[in-house]
């Protein structure tokens, strides 16, 4: 029971963590290598939260308006005078995300620091006890996916968004103001990696390097997920436990290594990935 609580909990966990990832590349084309910084800006709006002694609660949303709000400067700022050079783009994200972390290290230092949870102790289950935290995070990752869902199948905003991902040159051609559907989409995706990074630092600590490992794997998983939020879901579920298997049964550094490992794998066997062919 415990082995595949773990797997569910950590392919939750992922898929918080990659969904602001997939969004922006659905619509942008682009890896957003800032992602590992605003999830960093998260982990430290959470941090900002727990020393000024709000609930922890308060956390997450707070993270999440820090975020879009630095998405938008970014966007605006950095992104948008690249759009049609993608190469460039992606290398000025992956700047940010370093720039980021040096920010936080000049201004807040290096020390690791931890924050504290919303939720504490464990629920007792068949076969033993489990963390009521990471409970509770499956939860949050199935309201995200109805939200998403929601959102880009039963709104305009979700119309004109699909529109652009399926033929962006068509949609403007049809009146879309394309530009607006990336500011809004960029400004969401950094949102959600900032809450993902708020929801996560619970079950770690928060450090000005903090973002990096869930970086890399976030973007393999969108590498084998297309824009897909339900092969998003298979492919955190199947990786994710996979490293969980792994790192079970083997040894946990070589579990550290399983997501990159196995999705260059089925990028190799399969370009397309999850998605359908």
């Amino acid at each position: 029971m415990s082995t595949i609580l773990d797997i569910v909990t950590t392919a939750a966990i992922l898929y918080v963590v990659a969904a602001g990832l997939l969004l922006v590349f659905g619509v942008m084309k682009i890896i957003n290598f800032a992602h590992g910084g605003f999830l960093t800006v998260g982990g430290y709006s959470a941090l900002l939260v727990t020393h000024m002694g709000l609930h922890p609660w308060w956390a997450p949303a707070f993270a999440f308006v820090i975020g879009a709000v630095c998405g938008m400067a970014i966007e605006r700022l950095v992104v948008r005078p690249l759009y049609a050079r993608p190469l460039d783009a992606i290398l000025a994200t992956w700047g940010l995300g370093i720039i980021i972390g040096q920010v936080i290290t000049l201004a807040i230092g290096r020390e690791v620091q931890f924050v504290q949870s919303p939720v504490s102790g464990a629920l007792e289950l068949p076969g033993g006890s489990y963390s009521g935290y990471r409970l509770l995070l499956v939860l949050i990752a199935i309201a995200l996916g109805i939200g998403m869902t929601a959102l880009l199948e039963g709104t305009r905003l979700g119309l004109v968004t699909r529109a652009v991902i399926m033929n962006e040159h068509l949609a403007r051609g049809l009146g879309i103001n394309s530009g607006l559907v990336r500011f809004a989409t960029f400004s969401l995706g950094a949102g959600l990696a900032s809450l993902a990074g708020a929801l996560i630092t619970p079950l770690s600590s928060v450090d000005p390097n903090m973002g990096v490992p869930w970086l890399v794997n976030a973007f393999m998983i969108v590498m084998v997920s297309g824009v897909s939020l339900a092969t998003l879901a298979i492919a955190c579920l199947v990786l994710g436990g996979a490293q969980v298997l792994v790192s079970a049964w083997g040894n946990p550094i070589l579990g550290g290594l399983t997501i990159v490992v196995l999705a260059a794998l089925v990028l190799r066997l399969r370009p397309q990935g999850f998605a359908r062919g």
